[in-house]
């Protein structure tokens, strides 16, 4: 079987939604109240807090560190996720951060079938998938079995040990402000980790919040990636979410996934590591 593609333009999402039984699930950060007023049909709300992540002390895994394989495995069981369903991920942005953080979980769990909606929410909407705001009740599934990331992952000993060598590339995808240390709203502090390149996620969609096309992501990633072998890059953000955007736009373009750093510079300011600050 092809694979198929990461990305699912909405006016496929109709066409598919009406040849096959899809899990559809909506991911919008804090947005709980709009989900409850309307959401695409049939769409289960997952929870970033909750649901992506085990969230403890900050400064041992970030923000949002990965659940346990147990913790994930009773998710999708809620959910009502097989391991051979089709499952399509939004939310209301339309970068579709928190989507591609499920993405890329399922993905690294070697789920086949999962897309994210290009556009997000909105873009469906306007493409006319019909709207509900009733109570969406899950399938009954068996748990699904869950033994590894599949997809590569890097941590905070990695990083310190390779972000100023001239064979590692680390990815900082945060917006260009928060990567110089000029502005921080999450953190407590501002700046990036030593060595590291900022290329935000914001430059894989285009002015109207749609991916770039498959042909220009890869341009674009191989120009910026020349001579980095794919194990050797290491992309992160500031808490492990928005990173796997840039995976998905990599994935997209036919490349291959690098290391996913979900610590990222939540963690990483918290442990008195190396820093660079705005001067």
């Amino acid at each position: 079987m092809n694979p198929i593609s990461p990305i699912i333009k909405p006016k496929d999402l109709i066409e598919l939604s009406q040849l096959e039984e899809i899990v559809i699930i909506d991911t919008s950060a804090g947005s709980k109240a709009r989900y409850d007023e309307q959401h695409l049909e049939g769409a289960l709300f997952a929870d970033v807090n909750k649901d992506l992540a085990n969230i403890g002390d900050f400064a041992n895994g970030g923000r949002h560190p990965l659940p346990s394989f147990d913790q994930f495995a009773q998710v999708l069981q809620k959910f009502g996720i097989s391991k051979n369903d089709h499952i399509v991920v939004y939310d209301d942005k339309n970068g579709g951060n928190a989507a591609a953080r499920l993405w890329w979980m399922l993905k690294a769990i070697g789920h086949k079938k999962v897309q994210v909606i290009d556009g997000g929410f909105d873009a469906a909407v306007k493409a006319g998938f019909p709207l509900s705001n009733k109570i969406e009740v899950a399938k009954n599934v068996e748990p699904y079995k869950i033994t590894a990331w599949d997809l590569p992952l890097s941590n905070i000993d990695e990083v310190e040990k390779v972000d100023k060598t001239d064979e590692y590339m680390v990815i900082d995808v945060r917006d260009a402000n928060r990567f110089a240390g000029l502005t921080e709203p999450i953190d407590l502090i501002a700046g990036h980790i030593p060595g590291a390149t900022n290329i935000p996620f914001t430059e894989n969609l285009n002015a109207e919040g749609f991916f770039l096309a498959p042909e220009v992501l890869k341009e674009k990633y191989l120009k910026a990636l020349e001579n980095f072998k794919s194990e050797n890059i290491i992309v992160h953000c500031g808490s492990g979410i928005t990173a796997c955007h840039t995976l998905l736009a990599m994935d997209y373009a036919g490349l291959p996934i690098p290391k996913l750093y979900v610590g990222s510079w939540s963690e990483w300011s918290r442990n008195n590591k190396e820093m660079v600050l705005a001067v």
